[in-house]
């Protein structure tokens, strides 16, 4: 029997409670394996060098060095490494930075179990993630800042009809209300979301509207629809 090959994975913050409840909730996953813990920016970009671990969990805002510093230097040291940012609701113009500086996702510090092991998932294998609860404002400035830097392929070939509910779907439609507009089954509009997904590489309709910003589908993410 094949053993299955775990994600080395170390963690960064420098709230005691908060990186001992992370460390818990990875622990219950049998393919990661959590290899370092840092309180700062300083000790994490050490353990990164001497661990060369999959993936990185950090927070932004630590003592010694900041999580965007040891983002730069740990990208330096290691270009495919995996990086997650962890924020707080108002931090978005320090996602963005975090981003610019080779983070490849972030989450919400509040953000569910599921969400982190797909983050976990989507950044192990090169892919992007973002956070579901990304509003469309902070959507917007990660397409403009990913413009520049996002050089995987992404299939530009889509039908009349997935270009339909791609722009639906960035207004925020429900399955049901792009059903009902497109004179469809729910059925049929869930398979085409998900095809859409598989297409772009991304795992939620945020990183979808990112794409089709970059891809020229719309030319903008407007909350209101």
């Amino acid at each position: 029997m094949i053993q299955e090959q775990k994600i080395r994975i170390i963690i960064a913050d420098d709230h005691v409670v908060f990186r001992e409840g992370l460390a818990m909730v990875l622990s219950s996953k049998s393919n990661i394996d959590l290899v370092g813990a840092a309180g700062n920016g300083e000790q994490l970009v050490k353990l990164a060098n001497n661990l060369k671990p999959d993936v990185v969990i950090t927070d932004i805002k630590m003592p010694v060095m900041d999580g965007i510093e040891a983002v730069k230097r740990m990208v330096k040291n290691q270009s495919d490494l995996g990086i997650i940012a962890l924020s707080m609701f108002d931090e978005e113009d320090l996602i963005v930075e975090m981003l610019e500086a080779g983070a490849k996702g972030y989450l919400l510090k509040n953000a569910d179990k599921n969400d982190i092991y797909d983050a976990i998932t989507a950044v192990s294998l090169g892919n992007n993630f973002y956070c579901k609860t990304t509003s469309a404002k902070l959507a917007m400035v990660i397409a403009r800042s990913r413009i520049k830097k996002e050089n995987k392929p992404v299939d530009s070939n889509f039908s009349e009809r997935e270009i339909e509910i791609i722009k639906l779907i960035c207004q925020e439609f429900t399955n049901k209300k792009i059903a009902d507009q497109l004179y469809l089954s729910v059925r049929t509009v869930e398979g085409y979301r998900a095809k859409l997904l598989e297409k772009m590489h991304v795992k939620n309709s945020i990183g979808l509207a990112i794409h089709a910003f970059q891809l020229g589908i719309i030319s903008g993410i407007d909350e209101n629809g």
